[in-house]
Protein backbone atom coordinates (compact mmCIF):
# COMPACT_ATOMS: atom_id res chain seq x y z
CA UNK A 1 0.00 0.00 0.00
CA UNK A 2 2.94 2.18 0.85
CA UNK A 3 4.72 1.34 -2.11
CA UNK A 4 1.24 2.51 -4.44
CA UNK A 5 1.29 5.33 -2.43
CA UNK A 6 4.71 6.65 -3.14
CA UNK A 7 3.83 6.10 -6.77
CA UNK A 8 1.07 8.32 -7.27
CA UNK A 9 2.57 10.80 -5.27
CA UNK A 10 5.57 11.05 -7.18
CA UNK A 11 3.07 10.84 -10.49
CA UNK A 12 1.32 13.46 -9.24
CA UNK A 13 4.59 15.49 -8.98
CA UNK A 14 5.66 14.45 -11.84
CA UNK A 15 1.94 16.09 -13.49
CA UNK A 16 2.96 19.25 -11.86
CA UNK A 17 5.55 19.91 -13.72
CA UNK A 18 5.31 20.87 -17.53
CA UNK A 19 8.32 18.98 -18.42
CA UNK A 20 6.16 16.60 -17.24
CA UNK A 21 2.93 16.67 -18.75
CA UNK A 22 4.79 17.41 -22.38
CA UNK A 23 6.68 13.99 -21.92
CA UNK A 24 3.09 12.24 -21.55
CA UNK A 25 1.23 14.28 -24.43
CA UNK A 26 4.23 13.34 -26.19
CA UNK A 27 3.63 9.79 -25.67
CA UNK A 28 0.11 10.18 -26.90
CA UNK A 29 1.53 11.97 -30.08
CA UNK A 30 3.40 9.55 -31.32
CA UNK A 31 1.57 6.64 -29.60
CA UNK A 32 -0.97 8.06 -31.93
CA UNK A 33 1.44 8.52 -35.28
CA UNK A 34 2.37 4.35 -35.21
CA UNK A 35 -1.83 3.42 -34.15
CA UNK A 36 -2.93 5.05 -37.94
CA UNK A 37 0.25 3.65 -39.49
CA UNK A 38 -0.29 -0.17 -38.61
CA UNK A 39 -4.62 0.67 -39.05
CA UNK A 40 -4.16 2.84 -42.20
CA UNK A 41 -4.77 -0.21 -45.04
CA UNK A 42 -7.12 -2.60 -42.39
CA UNK A 43 -9.34 -0.06 -40.59
CA UNK A 44 -9.27 3.49 -41.86
CA UNK A 45 -11.85 4.56 -39.63
CA UNK A 46 -10.48 3.93 -36.48
CA UNK A 47 -6.56 4.98 -38.02
CA UNK A 48 -8.42 8.29 -38.66
CA UNK A 49 -9.17 8.18 -35.18
CA UNK A 50 -5.67 7.66 -34.46
CA UNK A 51 -4.33 10.64 -36.69
CA UNK A 52 -6.75 12.70 -34.92
CA UNK A 53 -5.45 12.15 -31.71
CA UNK A 54 -1.86 12.22 -33.02
CA UNK A 55 -2.56 15.97 -34.43
CA UNK A 56 -4.42 16.43 -31.47
CA UNK A 57 -1.75 15.90 -29.03
CA UNK A 58 0.90 17.57 -31.13
CA UNK A 59 -0.84 21.14 -31.55
CA UNK A 60 -1.55 20.84 -27.56
CA UNK A 61 2.55 20.40 -26.69
CA UNK A 62 2.80 23.31 -28.98
CA UNK A 63 0.16 25.74 -27.05
CA UNK A 64 1.53 24.33 -23.76
CA UNK A 65 5.34 25.66 -24.78
CA UNK A 66 4.50 28.84 -25.29
CA UNK A 67 6.92 31.75 -23.68
CA UNK A 68 9.26 28.63 -23.29
CA UNK A 69 11.88 30.27 -25.70
CA UNK A 70 13.21 31.87 -22.39
CA UNK A 71 13.83 29.01 -20.85
CA UNK A 72 17.40 28.41 -22.48
CA UNK A 73 18.36 32.25 -21.92
CA UNK A 74 17.17 31.66 -17.71
CA UNK A 75 19.38 28.13 -17.67
CA UNK A 76 22.52 30.35 -19.22
CA UNK A 77 22.02 32.80 -17.02
CA UNK A 78 21.32 30.23 -14.16
CA UNK A 79 23.89 27.67 -14.68
CA UNK A 80 27.50 27.41 -13.20
CA UNK A 81 29.24 25.70 -15.90
CA UNK A 82 32.70 23.36 -14.83
CA UNK A 83 35.00 25.30 -18.09
CA UNK A 84 34.89 27.29 -21.24
CA UNK A 85 34.77 24.08 -23.07
CA UNK A 86 31.32 23.16 -21.74
CA UNK A 87 29.87 26.37 -22.00
CA UNK A 88 30.66 27.26 -25.00
CA UNK A 89 28.86 24.27 -26.57
CA UNK A 90 25.81 24.80 -23.89
CA UNK A 91 25.20 28.76 -25.33
CA UNK A 92 25.38 27.36 -28.63
CA UNK A 93 22.87 24.28 -27.51
CA UNK A 94 20.22 26.50 -25.87
CA UNK A 95 20.62 29.17 -28.66
CA UNK A 96 19.11 26.54 -31.25
CA UNK A 97 16.86 25.63 -28.84
CA UNK A 98 15.52 29.16 -28.49
CA UNK A 99 15.22 29.54 -32.24
CA UNK A 100 13.27 25.99 -32.06
CA UNK A 101 11.15 27.02 -29.41
CA UNK A 102 10.46 30.92 -30.32
CA UNK A 103 9.82 29.83 -34.34
CA UNK A 104 7.19 26.71 -33.07
CA UNK A 105 4.55 29.29 -31.82
CA UNK A 106 4.31 30.91 -35.22
CA UNK A 107 3.99 27.68 -36.70
CA UNK A 108 1.20 26.47 -34.30
CA UNK A 109 -0.35 29.75 -35.08
CA UNK A 110 -0.16 28.66 -38.55
CA UNK A 111 -1.80 25.41 -37.91
CA UNK A 112 -4.51 26.26 -36.42
CA UNK A 113 -5.60 29.00 -38.58
CA UNK A 114 -4.53 32.39 -36.82
CA UNK A 115 -1.95 33.12 -39.43
CA UNK A 116 -1.62 32.24 -43.02
CA UNK A 117 -1.57 28.37 -43.23
CA UNK A 118 1.16 29.33 -46.42
CA UNK A 119 3.71 29.97 -44.07
CA UNK A 120 3.12 26.76 -41.70
CA UNK A 121 6.21 25.09 -43.87
CA UNK A 122 9.06 27.77 -43.76
CA UNK A 123 8.23 28.24 -39.92
CA UNK A 124 8.70 24.16 -39.46
CA UNK A 125 12.15 24.43 -41.32
CA UNK A 126 13.27 27.37 -38.98
CA UNK A 127 12.29 25.75 -36.11
CA UNK A 128 13.31 22.18 -36.90
CA UNK A 129 16.81 23.88 -38.16
CA UNK A 130 17.42 25.51 -34.98
CA UNK A 131 16.51 22.46 -33.24
CA UNK A 132 18.11 20.06 -34.85
CA UNK A 133 21.71 22.59 -34.65
CA UNK A 134 21.17 22.84 -30.84
CA UNK A 135 21.20 18.72 -30.07
CA UNK A 136 24.27 18.52 -31.84
CA UNK A 137 26.05 20.42 -29.11
CA UNK A 138 23.63 19.09 -26.64
CA UNK A 139 25.05 15.65 -27.75
CA UNK A 140 28.83 16.47 -27.65
CA UNK A 141 28.76 18.13 -24.28
CA UNK A 142 27.15 15.22 -22.94
CA UNK A 143 29.74 12.93 -24.16
CA UNK A 144 32.60 14.90 -22.78
CA UNK A 145 30.58 14.94 -19.84
CA UNK A 146 30.13 10.97 -19.36
CA UNK A 147 33.96 10.76 -20.60
CA UNK A 148 35.14 12.96 -17.79
CA UNK A 149 32.96 10.94 -15.43
CA UNK A 150 34.30 7.76 -16.52
CA UNK A 151 37.90 8.55 -15.67
CA UNK A 152 37.54 10.13 -12.61
CA UNK A 153 35.45 7.50 -11.28
CA UNK A 154 38.61 5.11 -12.41
CA UNK A 155 40.43 7.43 -10.17
CA UNK A 156 38.53 7.26 -7.32
CA UNK A 157 38.38 3.25 -7.81
CA UNK A 158 41.73 3.36 -7.52
CA UNK A 159 41.88 5.17 -4.03
CA UNK A 160 38.55 2.66 -2.99
CA UNK A 161 40.96 -0.18 -3.61
CA UNK A 162 43.89 1.61 -1.85
CA UNK A 163 41.92 2.76 1.28
CA UNK A 164 40.53 -0.97 1.34
CA UNK A 165 43.75 -2.66 1.52
CA UNK A 166 44.72 -0.35 4.21
CA UNK A 167 41.42 -0.73 6.01
CA UNK A 168 42.37 -4.65 6.03
CA UNK A 169 45.96 -4.31 6.90
CA UNK A 170 44.69 -2.01 10.10
CA UNK A 171 46.29 0.88 8.44
CA UNK A 172 45.00 4.75 9.82
CA UNK A 173 45.86 7.74 8.00
CA UNK A 174 46.46 11.07 9.09
CA UNK A 175 43.17 13.25 8.78
CA UNK A 176 39.87 11.69 8.23
CA UNK A 177 39.61 8.24 9.19
CA UNK A 178 39.67 5.34 6.83
CA UNK A 179 36.43 4.70 6.85
CA UNK A 180 35.08 8.16 6.48
CA UNK A 181 37.09 8.69 3.21
CA UNK A 182 36.14 4.95 1.97
CA UNK A 183 32.42 6.27 2.70
CA UNK A 184 33.15 9.77 0.68
CA UNK A 185 34.55 8.34 -2.35
CA UNK A 186 31.91 5.70 -2.63
CA UNK A 187 29.01 8.35 -2.74
CA UNK A 188 30.84 10.70 -5.36
CA UNK A 189 31.41 7.10 -7.69
CA UNK A 190 27.13 6.67 -7.11
CA UNK A 191 26.54 10.19 -7.91
CA UNK A 192 28.73 10.57 -10.96
CA UNK A 193 26.88 7.16 -11.80
CA UNK A 194 23.79 8.77 -12.32
CA UNK A 195 25.08 11.67 -13.74
CA UNK A 196 26.43 9.01 -16.28
CA UNK A 197 22.77 7.56 -16.50
CA UNK A 198 21.16 11.32 -16.66
CA UNK A 199 23.43 11.90 -19.52
CA UNK A 200 22.83 8.79 -21.50
CA UNK A 201 18.71 9.86 -21.24
CA UNK A 202 20.03 13.08 -22.75
CA UNK A 203 21.85 12.06 -25.47
CA UNK A 204 18.73 9.21 -26.48
CA UNK A 205 16.31 11.94 -25.88
CA UNK A 206 18.61 14.60 -28.68
CA UNK A 207 19.40 11.77 -30.75
CA UNK A 208 15.31 10.76 -30.99
CA UNK A 209 14.56 14.26 -31.77
CA UNK A 210 17.19 15.08 -34.25
CA UNK A 211 15.59 12.68 -36.10
CA UNK A 212 12.27 14.01 -36.06
CA UNK A 213 13.99 17.10 -36.87
CA UNK A 214 15.33 15.88 -39.97
CA UNK A 215 12.30 15.25 -41.37
CA UNK A 216 11.50 18.88 -41.67
CA UNK A 217 15.14 19.86 -42.54
CA UNK A 218 16.47 17.18 -44.79
CA UNK A 219 13.09 14.99 -46.01
CA UNK A 220 14.28 11.19 -46.93
CA UNK A 221 12.31 8.25 -46.70
CA UNK A 222 14.19 6.65 -43.87
CA UNK A 223 13.83 10.06 -41.39
CA UNK A 224 10.16 10.55 -42.45
CA UNK A 225 8.62 6.96 -42.36
CA UNK A 226 6.03 6.64 -39.39
CA UNK A 227 8.25 3.94 -37.77
CA UNK A 228 11.12 6.07 -37.39
CA UNK A 229 9.16 8.96 -36.15
CA UNK A 230 7.00 6.85 -33.94
CA UNK A 231 10.09 4.97 -32.04
CA UNK A 232 11.86 8.16 -32.23
CA UNK A 233 9.29 10.23 -30.63
CA UNK A 234 8.49 7.52 -28.00
CA UNK A 235 12.56 7.03 -27.09
CA UNK A 236 12.71 10.63 -26.39
CA UNK A 237 9.59 10.77 -24.40
CA UNK A 238 10.45 7.73 -22.41
CA UNK A 239 14.10 9.17 -21.62
CA UNK A 240 12.79 12.34 -20.78
CA UNK A 241 10.04 11.02 -18.45
CA UNK A 242 12.63 8.96 -16.90
CA UNK A 243 14.73 12.16 -16.47
CA UNK A 244 12.44 14.14 -14.91
CA UNK A 245 10.47 11.58 -12.35
CA UNK A 246 10.99 12.47 -9.09
CA UNK A 247 14.05 11.12 -7.08
CA UNK A 248 15.48 9.97 -10.77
Amino acid sequence: MDKRKDTLDKLVLFLAKRDGIDKLVKTFQYVGKLGHYRLESKDPKLADRWKKLEVAAGLSRKAFRTGRFLTGFNKLRNTTFPDHKIQVLSVLGYGGEMVYWFFDHFLWLSRVGVLDPEIARRMSYISAFGEGFGYIFFIIADLIVIRRGLEAEARWKKQIAELEEFQRLGVELKGESTSKQLMLLKAKVSSIRMQRIMSVMSIIANVSDFIIALADVDPNPFVCHPVTLGISGLASAWSGWYKNWPDS
